[in-house]
């Protein structure tokens, strides 16, 4: 907390102005959205650096997967001198999927930490430096001839995806003008989705997806770390972060007039207002303990828990994993059935793409309880027509409409509002726990998919997809009758409305 003469002077400096003129002068920015070439900058560089890569290496791992699976069991004979059963194979192979997950997990949870005590362009270095020692235990495990080099990497790698999944959206709320913060909060999903689709395409057997070749693969994001973080010398830090957590009015200052322009000071006073408010509250809770404990902050946390969740277990994983067996089903060959999973790898990105325009233009709320309710009626149609698709010639085709259905309206809000709902509901000192442990739900819940879908798909066959279509209603309850409406709310004003917990009236 700043010293009595640091606001004295703060306040002197920028005068903070009466709550009218705050939301009067809010209203002027949303109807002007700034744009400056910094913010571009960091938008480019943090999402090319950080998410694509992130969904790059989610996405990169299927299609080699028997070719890797065939190098695993000779060199643990050449290393070990004993072969694999097909059982030991195959958890062997889980181990090396599984640990990106776990990695994942931890990455999250150490994300509060890391962003509280480095800052938020810290962290997308720290991510940057994991991200290419990943790659080169990658590149090299084959040439070593070491199974323990793939998995280290899939660990390390998974780290630096759960550090970017928990503080990179976070980053670009806090940099961002309050018009731009839900357009720049969804670039990390756009990224990640983006990142699939590169790494299912560069995994191809006519590319990267070769017996001499899939280590390259995996190695390839490489080219997007080393363009993306030459310029990260011009990134700035979060003026927030500086301002509240450090209490660095002159470097927050500094950093301000960098990405709003030196002619922007209305703008600039406007937001030092904003933090000053939020650096002079009662009570800052930010520990991991304290954000826990306080009751105000209760109902916030589990909405962003639940979202991320809830974007696991609403099935969009599961979808891709199977369906390619899906496709088959509808009468194409293995290789057809390839191509038509990565073209609705590749609809899943262009729909992304709408996201920031829909993030700047519409509610959260109706996003979201639209994508859900719609999500939720494709998937309990696709378990109707799976069950009786060999009995009904054309549902063949209609589940394949059905697939393309829920993941176009996957993205119109379960898929982009998750990453940065945290930035819109927590104010800067709580916002890194919440973000952390949001993205930890998210990893824990894609481990829990990973690892029982497929047993609870040999137990309830085509009823498995119920259960994510009850997520998607629970979603749709809980945004309907717990979830404010954020876009174009400073943090400050959103979080009186969630602070009564279950009691709490949205508006």
């Amino acid at each position: 907390m700043a010293s009595k003469g640091q606001q004295a002077e703060a306040q002197q400096l920028y005068p903070q102005p009466t709550r009218v003129e705050l939301l009067t002068a809010q209203t002027e920015t949303n109807q002007k959205p700034r744009w400056g070439n910094l913010l571009l900058l960091v938008a480019l560089a943090t999402t090319f650096g950080g998410a694509v890569p992130t969904g790059y290496c989610i996405g990169v791992i299927n299609a080699p997967s028997k070719l890797m699976k065939v190098w695993c069991n000779q060199t643990v004979h050449e290393t070990y001198g004993s072969n694999l059963s097909s059982g030991g194979l195959e958890l062997l192979w889980s181990c090396i999927v599984s640990v990106f997950l776990v990695g994942g997990a931890i990455g999250s949870l150490g994300g509060a930490g890391a962003a509280n005590k480095f800052g938020r362009k810290a962290c997308f270095l720290i991510c940057g430096g994991m991200f290419t020692v990943g790659a080169v235990l990658f590149f090299f495990c084959r040439a070593a001839g070491s199974v323990e080099m793939l998995i280290i990497g899939r660990f390390i790698v998974g780290l630096a995806s759960g550090l970017v999944t928990a503080t990179l959206p976070m980053y670009l709320s806090e940099v961002a003008p309050l018009a731009l913060r839900g357009t720049l909060g969804v670039f990390c999903a756009v990224g990640v989705t983006g990142g699939v689709v590169v790494g299912q395409v560069f995994s191809l057997a006519d590319i990267f997806g070769t017996e001499d070749l899939w280590h390259y693969a995996l190695t390839a994001y490489m080219i997007l770390i080393l363009v993306c973080y030459l310029p990260s010398y011009l990134l700035p830090e979060s003026p927030k972060f500086l301002y509240i957590v450090k209490g660095n009015r002159a470097a927050a200052k500094r950093e301000l007039q960098r990405l709003r322009g030196k002619d922007a000071d209305e703008l600039i006073a406007q937001e030092i207002a904003e933090m000053e408010g939020e650096s002079n509250a009662k009570v800052q809770s930010s520990s991991f303990c304290d954000v826990l404990r306080d009751p105000r902050l209760t109902l916030p946390l589990i909405i962003v828990c639940c979202f991320h969740g809830g974007q696991q277990l609403s099935g969009i994983n599961a979808i891709f994993y199977y369906s390619v067996s899906i496709f088959e089903k509808a009468g194409l060959s293995t290789v057809n059935a390839q191509w038509a999973n990565l073209g609705a790898g590749c609809l899943n990105l262009c729909v992304s793409l709408l996201g920031p325009w829909l993030m700047a233009y519409c509610n959260r709320r109706t996003l979201m309880m639209f994508s859900c309710a719609l999500c939720s009626v494709f998937l309990f149609t696709i378990a109707f027509v799976l069950f009786y698709i060999d009995q009904v010639s054309w549902f063949a085709i209609a589940c394949i409409v059905c697939i393309m259905g829920y993941i176009f309206f996957y993205q119109f809000g379960l898929g982009p509002i998750p990453y940065f709902i945290g930035s819109e509901l927590f104010e800067v000192a709580p916002r890194s726990v919440a973000m952390s442990m949001g993205s930890l739900s998210s990893w824990t819940c894609n481990f829990i998919i990973g690892i029982s879908f497929p047993l609870l798909q040999n137990a309830w066959d085509a009823f498995v997809f119920l259960p994510f279509s009850i997520t998607c209603v629970l979603l749709f309850l809980l945004t309907k009758f717990y979830l404010p409406e954020t876009r174009g709310r400073d943090p400050s004003e959103v979080a009186p409305l969630v602070s009564k917990g279950f009691r709490s009236k949205v508006k």
